[in-house]
């Protein structure tokens, strides 16, 4: 399956529940003001923001439409167009090409986004560029996180640098980027503890992780990875917001996006924060991250291609 398909397929439940609601609304062969309000109502309850919602009002009011052509298409062409615009800045494939000397990423997010399981993702394709990887266990607080991030290091074949549970996470982390150095490592993937971003401890201690790689490293860490949960919709705004305070977020990964019918969101946060988008993610596989692609994304969520 190719990449277009890949993303086709993880975005069916958001496509078609966009589609289908957007139909409903257009039944006439030209558009009024109030079914303006309405295409508009409806875009915020598809999670693609406020003031995204409005632009493309704007731009479906300014847009003559053929009246021999379906009028759903015709918006869907509007809305591909504009999620390109907004998007196509934000790619960062630099991401995962090889580096000419170490790249530590601090890769953070609240409980249940899917974390580890999307460092071991990284790290497959990181690998597969010509990186040599190693990750650093720093959720020590639960030794499931540990023993998870040990099982996807030996699936996909990258070194691991770990302690016991109840350890320093900033001392792992250390200890991981001193190791990565001594051995040649271009890429290490720092895993954090799972963490509300309303505990302040909590992101304290998440705070020190990124101080001490500065001890190695002045520049450390090079990228830091926020992973979001599409299915919690307008909840990850408030986690963009409140993780970017602590430590400025360099690249954003969106998971679970086939899991939900409102993958506008990720649109919303895009508008927003203009932040680079790494990378998606849709299904459980290994390889079902997906290196971000404005256009795919695009003609996956409109259905268009």
């Amino acid at each position: 399956m190719g990449i277009f398909e890949k993303f086709k397929s993880g975005f069916k439940k958001s496509a078609s529940a966009f589609t289908t609601g957007l139909r409903d609304i257009v039944v006439k062969k030209e558009i009024d003001d109030k079914t303006l309000d309405i295409i508009e109502d409806y875009l915020i309850r598809s999670d693609v923001g406020i003031v995204s919602a409005s632009e493309i009002r704007e731009i479906i009011s300014q847009t003559k439409i053929d009246p021999n052509k379906d009028l759903t298409d015709e918006i869907n062409n509007i809305l591909k167009n504009y999620i390109i615009s907004i998007m196509k800045p934000l790619e960062n494939i630099e991401f995962f090409k090889k580096k000419e000397k170490l790249n530590a990423t601090l890769i953070s997010g609240v409980n249940g986004v899917g974390k580890t399981t999307t460092i071991g993702k990284i790290s497959k394709i990181l690998k597969s560029n010509g990186n040599k990887v190693m990750l650093a266990a720093s959720d020590t607080f639960r030794a499931a996180a540990i023993e998870q991030l040990e099982n996807w290091a030996n699936k996909v074949d990258v070194q691991i640098t770990k302690s016991s549970q109840g350890s320093d996470p900033a001392s792992v982390a250390y200890k991981a980027i001193e190791e990565a150095l001594k051995n040649n490592f271009n890429q290490v993937l720092i895993d954090t503890a799972g963490r509300l971003q309303n505990k302040k401890n909590l992101m304290e201690e998440y705070k020190k992780i990124a101080n001490v790689t500065k001890k190695i490293d002045p520049d450390a860490p090079h990228d830091v990875i926020l992973v979001l949960d599409a299915t919690s919709g307008q909840n990850v705004i408030n986690q963009v917001e409140e993780f970017d305070k602590i430590i400025p977020i360099t690249g954003l990964i969106m998971t679970k996006l086939d899991g939900t019918a409102k993958g506008g969101i990720l649109l919303a946060v895009a508008k927003k924060y203009k932040l680079p988008i790494i990378a998606i993610g849709l299904g459980e596989k290994e390889d079902d991250l997906q290196i971000f692609e404005a256009e795919k994304f695009a003609e996956a969520f409109t259905q268009i291609n």
